[in-house]
């Protein structure tokens, strides 16, 4: 019983963070109103969070500082600039060809990408609970978005490979997360991790755009700090939390809630309609969901 509750506990903390995190598709509709652009609503989003990630890194210290080589920095700035920078990137390219619906039904193949990446490079088991898992999320988050494909796109293909290749650094990312949060701690690896995406974001701005940052309404910048706290910089933590206590592969199925906590928050923050298909796929994602937390609290 005893060990179930930490098991738990880290199941609660995917799920907050998964909700938080899908709360930014909200607030970037939200956003658009007021006529901003993409990259410059996510360097906002990255600037307001960028003095928190490097407060929390001072005052944090590693917890195995004895273990951490100096190749150990190397592998935080590469899994820094693949997850949370390179992964996005992809994503918003490829939004550029593909509808919503295909996007996410593409992006979210990475679970499996974590459980094979885990399997062999880390050399962690694939459960029968975890396939079973992944299978009935899948089954969902397709019956979820079918309705919304519309492949009438001249460049769906390369629109799909650039998603295809946004799952796949993502899945990097937390595979990565999953092996050097044993050594920095949760808080330091991901302020050190978001540092990094930061400064890449930052370094895009000033090399390709340069343009005018101030000329937009308060609104903009105040949904850009409320995306920064509750859709960045809490979710970032609680998630690595949640992985140092299930395992990467665990949190990638929990991750499949996303794009269903979008379309219920959508609902009612923006009274955008939700149909019975809709309500079903929810379901059976939670169902697969479920199916890690039952078989977690039998361990």
């Amino acid at each position: 019983m005893q060990k179930s509750q930490p098991i738990l506990f880290g199941i609660i903390l995917a799920i907050v963070g998964v909700i938080l995190f899908s709360a930014k598709a909200v607030m970037v509709k939200m956003a658009y109103q007021y006529n901003i652009n993409s990259e410059h609503l996510l360097l906002f989003r990255m600037l307001f969070s960028l003095p928190f990630y490097f407060v929390i890194a001072i005052l944090n210290k590693p917890s195995n500082p004895k273990e951490i080589k100096g190749k150990d920095y190397l592998w935080i700035i590469f899994f820094g600039f693949v997850g949370y920078y390179l992964a996005s990137y992809f994503d918003f390219l490829g939004l550029q060809y593909v509808k919503a619906g295909l996007e996410r039904i593409i992006l979210f193949v990475y679970p499996t990408f974590v459980i094979i990446i885990s399997r062999f490079f880390l050399k962690d088991k694939i459960t029968k609970q975890q396939l079973v898992a992944i299978i009935i999320t899948y089954i969902g988050v397709v019956i979820t978005f079918w309705q919304e494909l519309k492949l009438d796109s001249a460049n769906i293909g390369l629109g799909a490979l650039l998603i295809f290749f946004s799952a796949l650094t993502y899945a990097i990312y937390l595979v990565g997360s999953g092996w050097l949060i044993p050594k920095f701690g949760a808080v330091t690896f991901t302020s050190y991790a978001m540092i990094v995406s930061s400064l890449c974001i930052i370094s895009q701005y000033l090399i390709f755009d340069r343009g005018n940052l101030f000329d937009y309404s308060l609104e903009v910048y105040i949904l850009a700090i409320l995306m920064a706290v509750f859709s960045t910089i809490i979710p970032s933590y609680l998630i690595s939390y949640a992985i140092a206590r299930l395992g990467a592969s665990n949190v990638a199925i929990i991750g499949s809630l996303g794009p269903i906590s979008t379309i219920i928050l959508a609902f009612f923050l923006l009274d955008e309609s939700m149909s019975s298909v809709q309500i079903l796929g929810s379901v059976i994602v939670i169902l697969g969901i479920y199916s890690i937390t039952r078989n977690n609290k039998k361990k």
